[in-house]
């Protein structure tokens, strides 16, 4: 029996349900030497801001217990020099594009995605975990009104479909997720880091140089599972599922869930090739099942 993994989201039709998750993947020249980016869904690549970046002080990541935390900082060279130097050897990846957008106002998202509707980029992402300066430094997507107000902007000025990237560090993600469909998004991608802290005991200080971070990988996926359920249960727009995939089933689980499609993201940092992994492992768990299309796996959950 020959098995379809191909999905169709928000009008662009992926090869499989594996995307390479942002922050993880680069812009993809490292890990092709590994993998042709031509096997993945697509790739969600480092985020992009109006002007570069340096990130956050050192050091920037650490393991814990199942993932890692990183405080990153969205280093990134700035949308310009993005296009002018990443983006002629991406055209010719043959790989499907996702932009991942971040800003500080929205004046900056808007002049990002602005400045990527002439580029071949299929699909824009859009971070709205970034602090907002304007509003004391509280993320955009914390509150379901700044939700509608950054994505409303943002989408007037795409001229690809928008995904909005959800944090998880927020009271009830439904009213989030809501309130980002109402705005536009064509689409969702969740789940974000959840907010976390080490301490070093011995010398009594935090790990990290900008003591907190993002807590990814394996230990999140049931909080991630959790998340694409309820906003699966209200919304009616794709759901891309992201949180410690590291296997076929782990993405089946979130396709049960009633996501489209997934992000693998510190799977990257542990083995190159998770993403092929994930793929075949996906090819296999339906083999197993006799099931035909991937399609009939969305949101197949039984109760």
């Amino acid at each position: 029996m020959s098995r379809d993994l191909s999905v169709n989201l928000c009008g662009v039709t992926l090869k499989n349900p594996v995307i390479a998750a942002s922050g993880t993947f680069g812009y993809g020249k490292e890990y092709s030497v590994y993998i042709s980016l031509r096997e993945l869904g697509g790739i969600s690549l480092k985020a992009l801001t109006a002007t570069p970046r340096e990130g956050n002080p050192p050091p920037r990541i650490t393991e814990t217990p199942s993932g890692n935390l990183n405080s990153v900082g969205l280093q990134n060279p700035g949308i310009d020099a993005f296009l002018a130097n990443e983006m002629p050897r991406l055209e010719k990846s043959g790989a499907t594009l996702i932009a991942n957008v971040a800003g500080s106002s929205i004046e900056e998202y808007c002049t990002v995605v602005t400045k990527l509707r002439d580029a071949k980029i299929d699909l824009i992402e859009l971070n709205i975990s970034c602090p907002n300066v304007k509003e004391g430094g509280v993320a955009f997507g914390a509150r379901p009104e700044a939700v509608r107000e950054v994505v409303r902007e943002a989408k007037a000025c795409a001229k690809q479909p928008m995904i909005v990237k959800l944090s998880p560090n927020v009271v009830d993600i439904r009213e989030v997720a809501l309130a980002a469909e109402e705005a536009g998004a064509d689409a969702l991608s969740m789940i974000n880091t959840l907010t976390g802290m080490v301490i070093d005991v011995h010398t009594r200080r935090p790990v990290l140089g900008n003591i907190t971070g993002g807590l990814s990988g394996p230990a999140v996926r049931p909080v991630a599972v959790r998340m694409v359920y309820q906003a699966a249960q209200v919304v009616k727009i794709p759901i891309v599922g992201i949180g410690g995939i590291l296997t076929g089933e782990d993405a089946v689980q979130f396709l049960l869930a009633g996501a489209t499609a997934v992000m693998v993201g510190t799977g990257n940092l542990m083995s190159p090739t998770t993403c092929r992994e994930v793929i075949r492992g996906i090819d296999s768990y339906m083999e197993r099942y006799g099931v035909e299309k991937v399609t009939d796996l969305i949101g197949a959950l039984r109760i």
